[in-house]
């Protein structure tokens, strides 16, 4: 082999060990599982956290309208939804369309428990369990150490010589269907997340 040879050998050896573009596809291929859970985790959580933030208005605008009707309505016959119920129903469910949230096709009919009214549909594409709205227009808490309300809007009894509030309680229960999980299985991980995002809202009754 002559010099020339030799030499151009040479070359061509520390250019190919200089070469790292094997090296970044490598790196590209380790962090892109990482890339898309940061992606896929900053979209999914965000939509999370402002469908939850749009179902708490509704829900404290639905309370506050029922909460300013007349009570009287609460004698209505049997199988008839009152029509302070009916406001708050209206109110959520044309502020889920106006803010291009499907509604589930859900419908003003529902079979009281007390002076609680609970609505459910799972229609119109909705993923399940879809879309359960609960109207407690009894609800009371204690004037002193009241706990948040639960999804149900179960009323909470006051202590002893404590005095009772009175007030309505609406909430919204919405199913969510979250792709974090999913990405998070690429690095392994089984992440378990609420079915449902739920908003809820308490307004004291005036009249």
């Amino acid at each position: 082999m002559s010099f020339e040879s030799s030499l151009g050998a040479a070359r061509f050896t520390a250019s190919s060990l200089r070469d790292d573009r094997a090296a970044q596809i490598v790196e590209f291929a380790v962090a892109l599982p990482l890339l898309i859970v940061f992606v896929v985790g900053i979209y999914d959580f965000s939509s999370a956290f402002t469908l939850k933030q749009r179902l708490t208005n509704i829900a404290r605008d639905a309370a506050r309208a029922a909460a300013a009707d007349p009570t009287n309505d609460l004698q209505s016959p049997s199988g008839t939804i009152p029509i302070s119920v009916n406001d708050a129903f209206q109110i959520v469910d044309n502020s889920l369309l106006a803010n291009k949230i499907n509604d589930c096709s859900i419908t003003n009919t529902a079979s009281p428990s007390g002076l609680t009214w609970t609505f459910t549909a799972s229609g119109n594409g909705c993923v399940s369990p879809g879309l359960t709205m609960v109207v407690n227009r009894g609800y009371y808490y204690p004037s002193t150490g009241a706990t948040l309300p639960n999804v149900n809007c179960t009323s909470q009894a006051p202590g002893s010589g404590q005095v009772a509030i009175i007030s309505t309680c609406v909430s919204i229960r919405y199913a969510y269907p979250w792709r974090f999980g999913q990405a998070a299985s690429l690095l392994g991980r089984n992440t378990v997340l609420p079915k449902e995002i739920s908003a809820i809202a308490v307004a004291m009754n005036e009249n």
